[in-house]
């Protein structure tokens, strides 16, 4: 006969959810710890607990908390970054004006989407290894989908390059330190004050 009063109470299990499954459990508990907390102060315990896993099993899946910051920003990044390349597509009359909507569409839109490359930013600050997946993640995807078109104007490169560290100042400025002159402008006016120096800076004249 059981005695129930003397029985320990059972610790809670975890869930059980095929592969595939979990690690999208565990990509979505990472993107929302990472865009809360940001880089350095997210855990891999912190995570697996959001998940309602164990610990372990993110290690078996990521290996560390690096390659699981990198998982995150691969699951959205290319495809929003692709959105920046698009906005080449059209006359080069209102180019400034497409790319800087766009970047500010893409950083300041989808919390799904602008979240995590907000981490990264954060992280970014004062994490090497965030910094060097930022870089990529502005400049070579970007560069990369406008690849044929560049191949007749190296220069155009740097003109990209120059306009989205101007471009990421702005974003650090609106959602970081949250400039109030920046802060409380609508998207539109904000595409209006921005647009003609992107312009300038991608524009030949």
């Amino acid at each position: 006969m059981v005695d129930f009063a003397q029985t320990e109470p059972q610790p809670l299990k975890k869930r059980r959810l095929g592969a595939g499954p979990t690690r999208k459990v565990i990509l979505d508990a990472a993107r929302t710890r990472f865009a809360k907390d940001g880089f350095s102060r997210s855990t891999i315990r912190g995570i697996a607990g959001d998940a309602g896993v164990d610990a372990s099993l993110v290690m078996q899946y990521f290996g560390s908390k690096d390659e699981l910051f990198t998982a995150v920003m691969d699951s959205s990044g290319p495809s929003t970054m692709s959105r920046i390349a698009e906005a080449f597509d059209g006359p080069a009359e209102g180019l400034g004006e497409r790319v800087t909507r766009a970047f500010l569409e893409v950083w300041d839109g989808d919390p799904h989407i602008s979240e995590p490359l907000l981490a990264l930013l954060r992280a970014a600050i004062g994490t090497q290894q965030a910094t060097v997946q930022l870089r990529e993640l502005i400049q070579k995807r970007v560069i990369d989908d406008l690849g044929a078109r560049l191949r007749d104007d190296p220069d155009m490169t740097t003109r990209i390059e120059l306009a989205c560290s101007m471009l990421v100042g702005v974003v650090v400025g609106l959602r970081l330190v949250e400039i109030d002159a920046l802060v409380r402008q609508e998207r539109e006016a904000l595409v209006a004050y921005v647009a003609p120096s992107i312009q300038a800076v991608l524009v030949r004249h």
